[in-house]
């Protein structure tokens, strides 16, 4: 993780999303005792949206902030890969090379030709699969959803308000 961030250029103390290839894989999984949560999770992974969990059992503590990070919340990202990358879902968790653009106006990369070439040359792997379309993931706090059932955006992304009141809704 440090090294990850240090090729991101990210500061220490801002959290990071832990990424799997598949909902089955991510170890904070559909909780039993947790409803609520589990049919979020459910209805809503996986899709273009960053959940920020409860991380009860403070689980990946570097990527909750490896400086002086909030290791109660867990950011959890299961996208859905497109058919090229579908491989992937067997594999375990990753992080994302893109460096977090530097103001709201800064284009996300869609592409590995997008990404810096410093961050390019300093990974152990690279995979180009598909081109994504360069929107950064809706991040939602679920932090209290199954003990008050409050939700809210943190970043408006590819899923809006509208489409998360009709998914949480349900």
């Amino acid at each position: 993780m440090r090294r990850l961030y240090e090729l991101k250029g990210r500061p220490a103390e801002r959290p990071a999303a832990v990424m799997f290839f598949s909902l089955s894989s991510a170890p904070p999984g559909a909780p039993r005792d947790r409803p609520r949560e589990r049919a979020a999770l459910g209805a809503l992974l996986p899709g273009p949206i960053t959940l920020l969990l409860p991380n009860r059992s403070h689980r990946f503590p570097l990527a909750c902030g490896p400086g002086e990070g909030d290791a109660d919340t867990l950011g959890l990202r299961v996208p859905a890969w497109p058919a090229s990358l579908e491989a992937l879902a067997q594999g375990g968790c990753s992080g994302a090379l893109n460096r977090a653009p530097t103001s709201p106006a800064s284009p996300t990369p869609g592409s590995l030709h997008d990404v810096r070439e410093s961050i390019r040359t300093g990974a152990d792997l690279l995979l180009d699969g598909v081109r994504l379309p360069g929107v950064p993931s809706t991040v939602l706090d679920l932090r209290d959803y199954e003990r008050r059932s409050e939700w809210r955006v943190v970043r408006e992304g590819p899923l809006t308000r509208r489409d998360l009141e009709r998914v949480l809704a349900s």
